[in-house]
């Protein structure tokens, strides 16, 4: 695995190389085959699985809703939305690069998870130098004795990365987990002249942000595409918009009429989707299908405060009810993205201070606060 994911010869190859993720990742959960009900069944090297997924460039989901795969017997199911995981290693190290490592830097891992990122920290900087932090205290816990077995003793804490963080001062941080908008207590912690590297919730942007002696944190797009789970502070995540969905999937709302322009698939086209969560945040997207798991042309757009839309591309109508037009929102996004050339999401730049986060186009004539 290591020559897949860090370039051989250099020490991030050796710290992949000797950190053995099977001990940090003995089970995990994955989608029961045949099952549309969001149900998972157990794997792993302790259960039934050679190491071959445990050593390839996989993300492994090792917790669904409250429930951890190291406290699920072998025929256990569980039910829900992941709340945790193994990164994907290529992914994991490819962080890492961004943060422009050098010696001495003192580092915080946001999202301790399996400790996979921690132990490979630990390797890099040094065990003194790294603070890993995760909301969930088995996980913490899990991971710190997981990582010792091997001989590697970074500093773990349990905290909520949306409020205050531990004591310390860090030159760098890199989170496993997506945010919206960048917590001020990052700015605070890290302060100029550090850089950090993360995602931004619901989307696939990878940022990389560098903090200025004005506190003002610059923030670039990757050029590839990364998700994580989003910073909770319960248990579980809320629950999917289901009610919402049955009184939007076949009834004609209280605004019908054509759409401005053709209907998109935002699937496919996620810059626009990119943009649209940017702009009207978690909104629920959902697509129909044939027999055939096919897409038949129809969307929904679900909001948590019952606003629904829905839109057909074989009619070319749009459905809307409740106390938004979340299709007008929309096509709002698309017009301004297009009176602004349809930039690449690579063009955006990020703001963050201690008292809010901006993504502005580069025209300089879109801002949208997150």
């Amino acid at each position: 695995m290591a020559n897949l994911v860090a370039p051989p010869g250099t020490v991030l190859h050796e710290a992949v190389s000797v950190t053995p993720r099977h001990a940090l990742v003995p089970k995990w959960w994955e989608p029961k085959a045949g099952s549309t009900a969001m149900e998972w069944a157990l794997t792993g090297p302790a259960v039934d699985e050679p190491w071959g997924k445990v050593y390839a460039d996989l993300t492994l989901v090792t917790r669904v809703g409250p429930t951890h795969a190291d406290h699920a017997a072998p025929t256990d199911l569980a039910v829900g939305a992941p709340t945790s995981s193994s990164t994907m290693p290529g992914l994991v190290t490819r962080m890492l690069q961004l943060m422009w490592l050098e010696p001495g830097h003192q580092v915080l891992d946001i999202g301790t998870g399996s400790g996979y990122s921690a132990a490979l920290l630990a390797y890099l900087q040094g065990d003194d130098l790294v603070t890993s932090v995760d909301i969930d205290p088995y996980l913490v816990q899990a991971a710190q004795g997981r990582v010792a077995a091997f001989g590697r003793t970074p500093r773990f804490e349990t905290c909520d990365v949306t409020g205050g963080l531990p004591e310390g001062e860090w030159d760098r941080a890199v989170s496993m987990v997506s945010v919206r908008p960048v917590p001020g207590s990052w700015i605070t912690a890290l302060g100029p002249g550090a850089q950090f590297v993360t995602t931004i919730a619901n989307t696939p942007l990878l940022v990389q942000f560098a903090i200025d002696f004005d506190s003002i944190a610059y923030g670039t797009v990757d050029r590839g595409p990364a998700t994580f789970m989003r910073t909770r502070s319960t248990t579980d995540y809320a629950p999917r918009f289901d009610a919402t969905y049955l009184s939007a999937r076949d009834t004609e709302g209280d605004e019908v009429r054509k759409a401005n322009g053709p209907i998109p698939d935002l699937w496919t086209e996620w810059e626009l989707r990119c943009l649209f969560e940017l702009d009207t945040p978690d909104i629920e997207l959902r697509t129909g299908a044939d027999d055939d798991g096919n897409s038949n042309g129809v969307v929904w757009l679900l909001g948590a405060d019952g606003a629904w839309a829905r839109a057909e591309v074989a009619t070319g109508l749009v459905h809307q009810d409740g106390p938004r037009r979340l299709w007008d929102e929309l096509e709002r996004v698309r017009a301004n993205w297009e009176e602004n050339g349809t930039f690449s999401m690579r063009d955006l730049v990020f703001e963050a201070t201690i008292e809010s986060t901006i993504a502005v186009a580069p025209t300089d004539s879109w801002t949208i606060t997150l």
